[in-house]
């Protein structure tokens, strides 16, 4: 089972593969299956060149496992990631050439 922890839409800026991108989508999810979680952190970069324009494209990607273990969903062992949540996500934004700007959300969060 797939579920997003933590997605949220905020400002960004990155050029990728000749496209501007004004729109940063940030992901903390977790996959369990038959007893065993995994988590990652997902960056993804897309044109939000208007308001409505929230059409992800999945070119400008990265995503980094951060924990892989025997076990189920943990509350605390979650709000523990988010804690180091902004990092991890600058450094993936980085790798990809961006930035993130956490001062402007454009969607609230959403926490599943």
């Amino acid at each position: 089972m797939v579920i997003d922890v933590y997605a949220q839409y905020f400002a960004g800026e990155c050029v990728f593969n000749g496209v501007e991108r004004r729109g940063a989508s940030v992901k903390l999810t977790s996959d369990s299956e038959a007893g065993q979680i995994r988590y990652t952190v997902s960056v993804s970069f897309f044109p939000h060149s208007d308001p409505e324009d929230f059409a992800v494209s999945y070119d400008a990607y990265a995503e980094k496992e951060i924990e892989n273990r025997k076990g189920r969903r943990s509350k605390k062992r979650e709000a523990a990631m988010m804690e180091t949540f902004r990092a991890q996500a600058d450094a993936l934004a980085a790798e990809l050439g961006g930035t993130i700007d956490w001062d402007k959300p454009l969607i609230e969060a959403r926490w599943g």
